[in-house]
């Protein structure tokens, strides 16, 4: 059973206007982080959001959610095809159904699910990132990675394409077993070994958690939107049927945002937005940047031949002088 559920979100301190949305509807869970100009992203995540909200829950596990995701990419790509204001927006997408004592999950793009069990978080999605990626790969180190300056490149996302490949696995869920959907305005200011302490401090109170998490965000420097979904499995049910969810606003129906002022003076500076960036240009570049890499040496090692060669030339020289 779904015990105790919550749900925040904060613009941090650098945002001026928050692009995350969230749902947070027993069985159904997911977070949305957009992405765009102007305010597209919040008009994609929140499209997203909306879709889920509407279709509802239903049952059907994996399958379930890439519908439910299908839908929202469809919504979202749709809007930025007839809306020049949204061109080129997107959104990431991760989803949580709980359902017969196990929780499906549906995954696009860099948010993160996390789960909590005895006392030990495991990250359960895969980051569809450029730095994933090159971690992947050998490239980077996860110490480099942490502060590597394309961390905002995903390489999937919903609503730029006409359908978009969703991860998707479930997992038996047990007794006391929490678990978190966050977007990276958290995970890329609060390290998973303090994201734990913090839950693990406030595990009676999931609401005191989640402010606990929002705070840290911000004290490390809240560059993004911080957005954070938790619920916990039970044995019995504690969850008062209290929910929320972001879903589009009717004035970002219409297109029309009045300019939320969230930033002072010291805080109004430029941010880099999230771009997508396919995973097969990735791998491309990679295996270009690998065949420079195998050219260069093999000249390097030519050189060396050379020179070699005729070092070993200039002694049967002077060899063959001494001897005569």
């Amino acid at each position: 059973m779904i015990g105790r559920a919550g749900s925040i979100t904060d613009p941090g301190r650098k945002r001026r206007h928050n692009e995350d949305a969230y749902v947070c509807e027993p069985p159904l869970f997911a977070i949305a982080d957009g992405m765009g100009g102007a305010q597209a992203g919040e008009v994609a995540s929140r499209l997203a959001a909306a879709a889920l909200k509407e279709s509802g829950a239903g049952t059907g596990g994996e399958q379930r959610i890439v519908d439910l995701i299908q839908e929202a990419n469809r919504r979202v790509y749709d809007r930025s095809n007839t809306d020049p204001n949204t061109h080129g927006m997107g959104t990431t997408m991760t989803v949580a159904l709980v359902e017969d004592g196990r929780v499906a999950f549906g995954h696009v793009g860099d948010s993160r699910a996390y789960l909590i069990r005895d006392g030990v978080m495991e990250q359960v999605t895969e980051d569809h990132s450029l730095v994933n990626e090159l971690l992947k790969s050998g490239k980077l180190s996860p110490e480099e990675a942490e502060s590597h300056p394309q961390r905002s490149v995903i390489t999937r996302a919903l609503g730029t394409d006409p359908d978009v490949d969703v991860d998707t696995f479930t997992i038996d869920a047990e007794n006391g077993d929490l678990f978190l959907l966050c977007s990276d305005g958290l995970t890329d200011m609060v390290d998973e070994e303090q994201i734990l302490e913090l839950v693990e401090q406030n595990r009676s109170d999931v609401d005191a958690a989640l402010r606990a998490l929002v705070r840290a965000a911000n004290r490390g420097g809240g560059e993004d939107n911080i957005t954070v979904v938790a619920f916990e499995i039970t044995d019995a049910a504690v969850h008062d049927g209290h929910t929320q969810e972001q879903a589009l606003p009717p004035e970002l129906a219409a297109g029309q945002v009045e300019d939320e002022d969230t930033l002072d003076e010291i805080d109004a500076v430029p941010v880099v937005d999230t771009q997508v960036v396919p995973v097969h240009r990735i791998q491309d570049d990679l295996a270009t940047e690998e065949r420079a890499r195998r050219r260069n040496a093999r000249r390097r090692i030519l050189a060396w031949l050379a020179l070699l060669a005729f070092l070993a030339a200039i002694a049967a020289l002077v060899v063959w002088r001494l001897a005569s």
